[in-house]
């Protein structure tokens, strides 16, 4: 599938998204920014959005910014959502993952705001609470919104199946080198590099019994963009 055309889908997808999840009641606000940490994962994909953003605002300054206050025990994912899916299906144990809830806060944050906050990561986005996180100390998510979230990853990787999931921090690093974005452009990228894990389409779904009736209005908005 062509660049553009996957960057249409993850900016529809992220449309339904804000949609559905505007039916429930949350405590998120501006300058809320308890889980605005340095463990946020995303696709390259979403990473190429983020690195538009940035050179149409004028602001790669940013990408300094990165590199420089990047936390170095933050979390890197072992697999990747549907890699995990997989697993699962199969009756295996999918490898444990280490993440440091004391990495600090997401290296771009600035006096509790996000200077991306409109094309932040969709690991961003889908941390929702019904309750002040500052708080409770933990994030109060309604279980539904919990099986949202994973179908809208699991979807969002398969858009950008040919790519890499990572940690926030080594996805912008990675597409900082120009040679390796037009090898993601061209759809050239081979082996994941360090720090970053292939993608790969949706085979399983990670639905619980209990939400499979409930989740198909939400399958039908996301095959309606005709993925």
């Amino acid at each position: 599938m062509e660049l553009n055309a996957k960057l249409t889908l993850l900016e529809r997808m992220v449309d339904i998204y804000d949609w559905l999840v505007d039916e429930f009641d949350l405590a998120c606000e501006k300058y809320c920014a308890h889980c605005c940490t340095a463990n946020v994962t995303m696709t390259t994909l979403e990473g190429y959005r983020i690195l538009n953003h940035l050179e149409k605002t004028g602001e790669t300054r940013y990408l300094e910014t990165i590199a420089r206050q990047a936390h170095p025990d933050r979390f890197s994912p072992c697999i990747s959502i549907n890699r995990m899916a997989d697993i699962c299906a199969q009756g295996g144990d999918p490898p444990d993952e280490h993440l440091n809830p004391d990495a600090g806060p997401c290296p771009v944050l600035t006096d509790d705001t996000c200077p991306l906050y409109p094309v932040r990561p969709f690991g961003c986005r889908c941390m929702v609470s019904a309750s002040n996180c500052g708080r409770t100390g933990f994030a109060d998510m309604d279980p539904f919104i919990l099986t949202v979230n994973d179908v809208f990853l699991q979807h969002l990787e398969h858009i950008d199946a040919q790519g890499y999931t990572g940690n926030f921090v080594d996805v912008m690093q990675f597409l900082e080198s120009d040679e390796n974005r037009q090898n993601y452009t061209a759809g050239r990228l081979g082996a994941a590099p360090d720090g970053l894990v292939a993608n790969q389409p949706v085979f399983v779904l990670m639905i619980p019994p209990e939400h499979r009736e409930r989740i198909q209005f939400v399958l039908k908005q996301i095959r309606s963009i005709q993925m």
